[in-house]
């Protein structure tokens, strides 16, 4: 069984406390929220302060020594990690970064879309059936929810394969948590695993790794030092 770390982190803290992890960003992290309102800063730097102190404490090293290196479509690796695999994702307020030894991880969380733009772009992008299955509520707000759940689950796929978004709009990710994926198409080679990551208030977010062993998914909650 392949065990992956997820660690949910709340961004919206005080001031206080993203000014206390701002030192531990890179000029690359501190450049990005330049221009930037306040409050959309702060949270930024919450979340990637989180990253390194739960990727540091993995490696054994500084928050702030952490470094990071790019794959051919962009998604962050940890610099001199061994087996230790990462990913995160943030989505207004609230953020998540999975940890997985040894084999590939994605992860991503979204705040809940409209139900207006959920079904535009489910007919668009998804298969027909999946699709389907987000136009089917009566209630707007199980529409929203319904993509926003779907569209998670391919975004962490993606990002585990390290492929484009484009890649997997042909494969199919329904189907009750945990979902195996025994084809990712031109999104990549070998089965996958995808599982639903239990998160508060309006968000949805979803976890995945490659191979075919069956997922198994801790969550816990970050809180500051």
């Amino acid at each position: 069984m392949t065990g992956v770390e997820c660690w949910l982190i709340d961004a919206d803290r005080p001031a206080a406390v993203a000014d206390g992890l701002w030192h531990l960003l890179d000029a690359e992290e501190r450049a990005r929220t330049a221009g930037a309102p306040p409050e959309l800063r702060r949270r930024f730097t919450v979340v990637r302060g989180a990253v390194r102190q739960l990727v540091g404490a993995r490696l054994g090293v500084p928050p702030a020594e952490v470094a990071w290196r790019r794959g051919p479509n962009g998604k962050p690796e940890a610099e001199d990690a061994g087996g230790l695999r990462v990913s995160w994702s943030a989505s207004g307020a609230f953020g998540v970064l999975a940890l997985a030894e040894g084999r590939a991880v994605g992860v991503d969380v979204e705040r809940l879309h409209d139900a207006r733009t959920a079904e535009r772009m489910a007919a668009r992008w998804f298969p027909f059936e999946e699709a389907r299955s987000v136009a089917e509520p009566a209630e707007p707000a199980e529409r929203a929810a319904r993509f926003t759940a779907l569209w998670c689950r391919r975004e962490a796929l993606v990002k585990a394969y390290g492929g484009r978004l484009t890649q997997s709009f042909g494969v199919s990710v329904a189907g009750p948590s945990p979902v195996p994926v025994a084809d990712p198409g031109v999104l990549g080679s070998g089965p996958a695993r995808l599982c639903d990551v239990p998160v508060p208030g309006p968000f949805r977010a979803a976890v995945a790794t490659l191979g075919e062993s069956p997922l198994h998914v801790n969550c816990r909650m970050w809180h500051h030092n």
